[in-house]
This record gives C-alpha cells, structure tokens and sequence, in this order.
C-alpha cells in the first residue's frame, strides 16, 4: 500500500473531479433550466443579478472545479514522473546530506499506480551504481535510499570493509562466466565527516562505469554480528535472489542496509534519485536561540545532478 499522502492525494483528486462532474452533468443544467423559466415569466428580460443568483455554483463545487485541475496535476507529476523525498540521515554522505532535498525520478523503473503500487508499465530495471528510492522491507510504509550494489543473480562479498561481485551468469555463458571482481576505490583524502566522534576517511569508488565517493570510520570494526544470514553462504556473502536487489549506503560504517536486513524485492521500488533541487543546512549549536528544525543557512552549491 503506498504512503497515506498519495492515497490522500488520489482521494482529493477522485472526489473533487466527481463533484465537478456530477454538477455540470445534473445540477448545472436544472440551474439554466430554472434561468430559462425565469426569463419567460418577466416578459424575457431579467436583472443580471438576479440571473448571476440562479447560475451562482454551490461553494463546494467551485472549490472542486477550482482545485481539481492543480490535484490532477500534482497527482499526475508526482504519481508517475518526478516526486520529492527530503534526505532525513547521514548514511548516503557523502553523496547526500542530511537537509539535501531530491527528486526521484518515478519512471525510471517500472510504473506503479499511486495506491496500490501495481505495475502499469515495463520500463527498465536498476543498474549498478544507481541511487535507489525504495520500501523499506520491514516496514513498507518508510521510504529509504541506498546505492544499488548488486543485480538479481549476483553474487555479493563485503570482507575487510571492500567490496566484491560476481556478476550474474546468463545461461548462454554457463561455463565461461565473468570471476570474482574487487569493486575498487582509491584514497580521496581525510573527511570534514565524523561518525561517534571518531575521523571519517574519503574514497573514490568505481563500480562499472560509475565513480562516486563514499566514507569509511576506520576505528569501526565490521559489525559481522548484524549482518543478515543467508542460508548456504558465508556470514560476509550474499547472492542476490531474482527480482531483488541489494542496496548500502555511501557512509558505509553508518548505514543500516541490504548487509542487515537483506534484500530489496523489485515491486518495493520507487525511483532512482537524480536531481537535488535544494539543501538546507542545520545547525547543532546548542546556544542557537532558533528550534534545530529551523534552517541555518542555504548550500547553494550543493543543487545540482546527483552522481
């Protein structure tokens, strides 16, 4: 079931253009009709304003004809085209930071009708490297972001804080199918970031065609102990079941991903995130007279395509 706003929004769409409708078809037509009468009982001239009395709308159909048109609108753009999401915490920084506010591009992947969100239309799936909007698995009412590792099929190790992937074997390579490939990255120098207090390290990683940054704490041990188990692999591997995904974080010692709680199925996709259209910044200071929910300044800098 999709997000109470979008049934709200579906509803308010629905009612207002059925009280349009069911006035133009049934209610405005007796309102002329009693014009007309009107008319032929004066001798065929009436007041305008005793004319303008008789065709006045009820408040509640000139709301619904008011509003329906923009409803329709917001419905339309939000439902199937773009949709915007605010980022809430730090686990995709660098990439995105808490106060980044985004577009998520709905037909990336497959349509889905806004209520029950069910597929009206192929489209492509997520590739390597993608920012994905998505369901949360455990609780399908939050919405959550993460970059997508890896595609259904592939085979997924997280060992010593490093990535590898063997990529899905179509059945016509069985037999000389690609290896294990490291998902590498380079030093990108000391983070402004801290994770518990603790300094945070910047790398550049490659995956595919696709560079981004991402951070790690070093001081943070891997948490093996939380990582969700798949029957018949090691605690630290995971191959990736048909139709889903596996999805982490950028702020990789920061982020509650695919490494805990498992995989992304393909109907719990929202989008893929492609723009930032506006990021605020919050201040921490305790001193600050202004609540903390209050933006302290504007990154101007920050707007722009989200790699």
């Amino acid at each position: 079931m999709a997000g109470y706003f979008a049934i709200f929004l579906v509803l308010a769409t629905v009612t207002s253009g059925l009280i349009w409708l069911l006035d133009a078809r049934l209610f405005a037509p007796k309102r002329r009709q009693q014009v007309e009468t009107a008319v032929a009982a004066a001798g065929g001239k009436l007041p305008e304003e005793t004319i303008a009395r008789l065709t006045k709308e009820p408040w509640l159909t000139e709301t619904a004809r008011s509003v329906f048109p923009i409803l329709a609108i917001i419905t339309v753009l939000r439902s199937f085209l773009f949709e915007p999401f605010q980022i809430p915490s730090g686990s995709m920084m660098p990439t995105l930071l808490v106060g980044d506010f985004i577009l998520v591009q709905k037909f990336a992947y497959d349509v889905k009708d806004p209520v029950f969100r069910k597929n009206l239309y192929r489209n492509s799936l997520p590739q390597h490297g993608d920012i994905a909007v998505f369901k949360f698995p455990n609780n399908p009412r939050l919405d959550y972001i993460k970059r997508v590792i890896g595609l259904p099929g592939d085979r997924v190790i997280y060992r010593d804080k490093q990535f590898f992937i063997q990529r899905a074997c179509p059945e016509e390579l069985q037999g000389n199918c690609p290896g294990l490939e490291q998902v590498r990255y380079t030093f990108a120098g000391d983070s402004e970031f801290t994770q518990q207090g603790l300094p945070q390290k910047q790398y550049t990683e490659r995956l595919g065609d696709r560079s981004y940054s991402i951070l790690q704490t070093p001081a943070l041990a891997e948490q093996k102990q939380r990582y969700y188990r798949q029957s018949g692999t090691a605690i630290d591997e995971w191959v990736v079941p048909e139709g889903h995904y596996f999805a982490v974080g950028d702020n990789r010692d920061n982020s509650q991903d695919s490494r805990e709680w498992g995989f992304v199925a393909e109907e719990l996709l929202v989008g893929k995130a492609v723009f930032i259209w506006m990021s605020f910044e919050f201040s921490d200071n305790p001193d600050r007279v202004l609540p903390r929910w209050v933006p302290s300044g504007v990154r101007f800098e920050r707007i722009g395509r989200i790699q």
